[in-house]
């Protein structure tokens, strides 16, 4: 008898075959597999820790990388582990035959250095590096080498038009089938600066198609989506995303569950703990969203402020212009406006505060934030002149008209009830349950908002996670107050998250005083 396998054989085929076992640990974006040391096929194979692995089941295939453990705990010698995401990725049951084997390098390593050595890259060289992004073959490690090269090789403007284009291309795209699809961005770095969910249910209300893909919080206190996640479900799937624009004519969703640009969700999750957030990435993230949700017109919010991202008006012109070439060159018409960034917009910082002055203003509530009311009217009226059949300059009215005749309010359930609604009252928002004041260390007029103080205070206290954490503010620049007076007071989930954003007020409250002299008046659009 022959007991030799045949030549078509591979290693895994001679050995007792895995079972699947989901580890419970999230990776965040990253398909994790865990393979025992003593493992027979980890010894027939010569498998790295942190090498790339392709997995097989069911006809399914997914990439992930490798931890090889020691504890049977975890997994033991005839099981593969999987990471949440990867698990969910797979699609398979738990004990399920699984195969292993060595992934194929990705193809376009080459290109990436050649960037990590400074060189310009070309439209094929960002499409293979893409592609290869969003089909999970980089590692961490070399996401992280791809992110930190465009950082700080910065991106020509030809190269931001590549990787943008290549990111819209990867993924679904939507194909609404009218024109105007209009859409509204905000680069961010302004706490509480919630006007999307203002403009969409204007937008929608006047009849113009509105599909408003948002991001999750990247470095801030809260995302658009994260705020509209306390009054809906945002985790739209990508036919019901569709259904629900054409019958409401808009939405306030996540971008991630739709699979738009999925390449550039991956890439955030190396930026968001590094912090970077370059020119060009900012640019290409935005646009090859808004490309691919089939948008033909954005209204971009570019804030500048001493504490914005944008710290200055030749900074924020040197944006607009990168904006609008790229937009141009990937066929969208952009309405790019500077606004002023020099202090939080709204009242709350954090998920649930910014929900409850967003209603408020909906519902012409009398502690409606005015700033929050007047900056998302302007935008909104920009945003209805991409009508072709309004008449330059009468947006502003018109979206007032809209916002104080109830029909947005009505628009904005509409959205709500069809994403699946949430209790929410907004004279009773879900805040977290220990909080503290901080005071004014004396008497004086505030002369100076810190945005990324205040942002970092609100994080400590927990949000986004904890969506009744965060900050709520009770004076603004220009406001006389007097020694003891309260600033704002701080919400957070747990005692020790309090003790860390309290510690944070004590070393730097993030509110200067002074005389009206020493305000800074920033010459900005509105």
């Amino acid at each position: 008898m022959n007991n030799t396998p045949p030549e078509s054989a591979t290693p895994e085929d001679t050995l007792t075959p895995l079972t699947l076992r989901r580890v419970g640990i999230d990776t965040y974006r990253e398909n994790v597999a865990y393979l025992h040391r003593e493992c027979a096929l980890y010894r027939a194979e010569g498998f790295q820790a942190l090498s790339k692995v392709e997995i097989r089941a069911n006809g399914q295939r997914i990439l992930a990388s490798l931890n090889v453990v020691d504890d049977t705990a975890i997994v033991d010698c005839q099981q593969l582990g999987l990471s949440e995401d990867a698990f969910t990725m797979l699609g398979v049951e738990e004990g399920h035959p699984v195969s292993v084997s060595q992934a194929e390098p990705p193809a376009s390593i080459p290109a990436l250095h050649r960037k990590i050595g400074g060189e310009r890259l070309y439209r094929e060289d960002f499409r293979h590096i893409i592609q290869d992004i969003a089909e999970l073959r980089y590692s961490k490690i070399e996401l992280t080498a791809f992110v930190v090269a465009c950082d700080q090789n910065e991106l020509d403007r030809e190269e931001v038009f590549f990787l943008s284009d290549a990111m819209s291309r990867v993924g679904r795209q939507l194909d609404w089938r009218e024109h105007p699809v209009v859409d509204k961005h905000c680069i961010g770095g302004i706490p509480g600066n919630r006007t999307s969910m203002l403009v969409v249910p204007i937008a929608a209300a006047h009849g113009l198609l509105c599909p408003k893909t948002s991001s999750r919080a990247i470095t801030s206190p809260s995302g658009t989506a994260d705020t509209m996640e306390v009054l809906a479900n945002v985790d739209l799937p990508f036919e019901e995303l569709g259904k629900l624009v054409r019958t409401h004519r808009g939405c306030i969703a996540w971008g991630g569950t739709s699979e738009l640009s999925p390449a550039d969700d991956v890439l955030i999750s190396v930026e968001r703990p590094l912090s970077i957030d370059s020119a060009g990435q900012m640019v290409a993230s935005i646009l090859s969203k808004k490309a691919a949700a089939g948008s033909t017109h954005l209204l971009l919010d570019i804030p500048v402020g001493p504490h914005a991202k944008v710290r200055s008006m030749p900074e924020a012109r040197r944006l607009r212009k990168l904006f609008e070439f790229v937009a141009q060159r990937m066929g969208m018409t952009l309405d790019v406006v500077i606004t002023d960034g020099s202090q939080p917009v709204g009242r709350g910082i954090g998920p649930a505060l910014e929900a409850r002055d967003v209603m408020r203003v909906l519902t012409h509530h009398p502690e409606a934030p005015v700033d929050l009311r007047l900056k998302s009217l302007r935008l909104a009226g920009r945003m209805l002149e991409f009508d072709p059949d309004m008449r330059g300059g009468d947006g502003f009215g018109i979206a007032r008209d809209i916002l104080d005749s109830g029909r947005a309010l009505d628009k904005m359930m509409d959205i709500i009830r069809a994403q699946g609604e949430k209790p929410f009252d907004p004279d009773h928002p879900p805040l977290a349950p220990h909080c503290f004041e901080v005071p004014a260390p004396g008497d004086g007029v505030v002369t100076a908002i810190d945005n990324l103080t205040l942002a970092r205070i609100a994080r400590l206290a927990g949000a986004p996670k904890a969506i009744g954490a965060g900050v709520d503010l009770m004076a603004r620049i220009g406001d006389s107050v007097e020694a003891g007076q309260p600033l704002y007071r701080v919400y957070a989930a747990y005692p020790n998250e309090m003790t860390f954003a309290h510690r944070l007020t004590e070393r730097d409250s993030g509110f200067t005083l002074g005389s009206p002299a020493e305000i800074t008046r920033l010459n900005v659009e509105f």
